[in-house]
């Protein structure tokens, strides 16, 4: 409260005023982030600055910098993380999918399976169209658990909706 504070009475009106603007703007930018990392409902809280290179997982840190900047998903590009089970993948998405958020684009994580349970109940009751209005809008689709089963017929052809409508 600035009416409490000594050293904002002693401002002027101008720079007050932007102490209030710069503030509400922060508060605004915080509260797009917190609705943009729920909406993305990534499984853990990851980021990029968190990774640990001593560990040997074969991660370039000029690579990772660089991906870092997001510019991959304005430019509509697609990255795969492939390694052997336990060795960080899904972590690493989430960090992708948190550093997105932070740089105000939208994300969603899903496992591969249940978006397809998800894509069939939605052909049942008509939403497909909708569903995959909503999937094609989205700045970054995390999509877990790619290949873990084999996929039927139907959810072949759903995911190559997909990533048409991507």
């Amino acid at each position: 409260d600035q009416s409490a504070s000594v050293a904002a009475m002693s401002l002027g009106f101008e720079e007050r005023f932007g102490l209030l603007v710069d503030r509400e703007i922060t508060f605004r930018e915080n509260q797009r982030l917190v609705r943009l990392l729920k909406g993305a409902k990534l499984r853990s809280n990851a980021c990029l600055e968190d990774i640990d290179y001593r560990q040997n997982r074969g991660l370039d840190k000029s690579q990772m910098a660089s991906l870092a900047s997001c510019q991959w998903i304005a430019s509509g590009l697609n990255l795969i993380l492939t390694g052997p089970t336990g060795s960080g993948k899904t972590w690493l998405a989430c960090a992708f999918g948190n550093q997105a958020c932070r740089h105000g684009r939208t994300a969603l994580f899903q496992r591969l399976p249940l978006l397809l349970d998800d894509l069939q109940v939605s052909h049942g009751d008509g939403s497909f169209r909708k569903r995959l209005s909503q999937l094609a809008k989205l700045d970054l689709l995390i999509l877990d658990d790619f290949g873990m089963a084999a996929l039927t017929v139907q959810g072949r052809t759903d995911l190559l909706e997909v990533i048409d409508a991507r």
